[in-house]
């Protein structure tokens, strides 16, 4: 009986120890999210995907709605006309912000460098277009426009560099 208690009193220190053993192991990144009650993102959609679908569909109507062409058909002004038209760049420009908040979520950002910087470029150039819309502020809302071509530039170079060769018709 005194072997059989004892067995059972070493099973039990193992599995104790095994069992403190486990909870101190670091746990995975969402393991970790869960039990600290942060949030689970869904970054399904990639990063081509994003810029694609969110981020550039919202950065060419900022850029189409600012400044002016001086062609053979005359000079025009680009900006919005009305106070509807302003309030729909202003929402593109929003997007613009949360896009680059979308590209700093882990599971999208390349790295904790530069990455992050960008992202957080794009969102600045985005509330800079979002206050300019909202004054209606023409050459604040052109600056602004400069500001996340910059930046996209900047982060293309960096990390896709043959994106800008796309354009680049002396290449054919």
């Amino acid at each position: 009986m005194q072997n059989l208690a004892s067995t059972l009193s070493k099973t039990t220190l193992i599995l104790l120890a095994g069992s403190f053993l486990a909870a101190c192991s670091a746990p995975d990144e969402t393991e970790t999210a869960m039990q600290a009650g942060g949030p689970a993102y869904n970054t399904s959609l990639d990063v081509t995907q994003l810029m694609n679908l969110v981020l550039e569909p919202a950065s060419d109507i900022l850029w189409d709605s600012g400044g002016w062409v001086l062609d053979a058909s005359g000079y025009e002004e680009l900006y919005p006309t009305t106070d509807e038209g302003w309030a729909y760049v202003r929402a593109q420009a929003a997007i613009v912000v949360e896009a680059g908040n979308m590209l700093a979520l882990p599971g999208r950002a390349e790295d904790n460098d530069a990455w992050l910087i960008y992202a957080e470029g794009l969102s600045e150039a985005g509330i800079l277009a979002m206050e300019a819309a909202a004054t209606q502020n023409e050459d604040d809302f052109f600056q602004a426009g400069a500001q996340l071509y910059s930046v996209c530039t900047a982060c293309h170079q960096a990390y896709n560099p043959d994106i800008n060769n796309r354009f680049d018709e002396s290449e054919d």
